[in-house]
This record gives structure tokens, C-alpha cells and sequence, in this order.
């Protein structure tokens, strides 16, 4: 993962409806576990979905990118892993999934989100100041 300004982690426990008869975690609910941990980062610092909202932002993802190197199967412990490395022009989070016991990896990825302001519907090509502050950063 790339260098974050902020990370955090959660652990989840593989349930038996997100998999297939194989046992095997359907590809699609990777988006969920890091969904799981990226509620978790943001809360971290204190601009968790709502607060988007109340500061006048909505911050859609735009982009999704997953590597899956090994299945994680049913009952499985993981921990999954959630760090920013941009928030300049877009936010990226970084995200790996590895199993909890071994500490493998088993999946990796990441997503971009942009700032939508509410009022207009307008993208910002820029993040909003907002963002910086809770990040603890300076706006150049």
C-alpha cells in the first residue's frame, strides 16, 4: 500500500452468505469489506458520510480497482486494512485484505472518490477545504 496520511483497520469474519458453494467469497463482496473499512477510516477523522452531507459535499466513487491474489473462504478472519494517500484533487483510499492468522494477502485495491458540491450538483476539481482540515493538513 502506498504511504497514508491516515489509516485504520477492522477485522470481519468471513459469514456464510457472502459465499458460494464453494465456500469461496463471491468477488463482489470485497467492495463491501472495504466500504466496512472505509466507514471506519472517516469516522477516524471525523468526516464520516453524514458530515459529507451536512458540509454541503456528497463524495461519490468514481473509480474501483481490486486485485485478488487469494480466496478467502468461509469463516476466515480478516483484517482489512484502509489508508489515504490523496486528497489534493480526489480522495483515494488504499485498501489490502489479509487473512488475520498468517497475515497473507489476500486481496488489495483501492478507490477514488470526488467532492460533488450539493447545492449546484457541480464536481469540484479541487477538494474542498473541508477535507483538509480533518485531515489536519494546511490548504496551500
Amino acid at each position: 500500500m502506498s504511504k497514508a496520511i491516515v489509516a485504520c483497520q477492522v477485522e470481519i469474519d468471513v459469514p456464510f452468505f457472502d459465499v458460494d458453494l464453494m465456500e469461496i467469497v463471491w468477488h463482489g463482496h470485497y467492495v463491501k469489506y472495504f466500504e466496512i473499512a472505509r466507514c471506519v477510516l472517516l469516522d477516524k477523522i471525523g468526516y464520516n458520510y453524514m458530515q459529507m452531507r451536512d458540509s454541503g459535499y456528497t463524495w461519490p466513487v468514481v473509480d474501483i480497482r481490486i486485485r485478488y491474489a487469494k480466496p478467502a473462504k468461509f469463516e476466515q478472519k480478516l483484517i482489512v486494512y484502509a489508508g489515504i494517500s490523496e486528497w489534493e484533487n480526489r480522495l483515494k483510499i488504499n485498501y489490502k485484505i489479509v487473512d488475520k492468522l498468517t497475515g497473507n494477502r489476500l486481496t488489495r485495491g483501492h478507490t477514488y472518490q470526488v467532492a460533488v458540491e450539493i447545492a449546484s450538483g457541480e464536481m469540484c476539481y479541487e477538494s474542498p477545504v473541508i477535507l483538509w482540515e480533518k485531515l489536519g493538513i494546511t490548504k496551500p
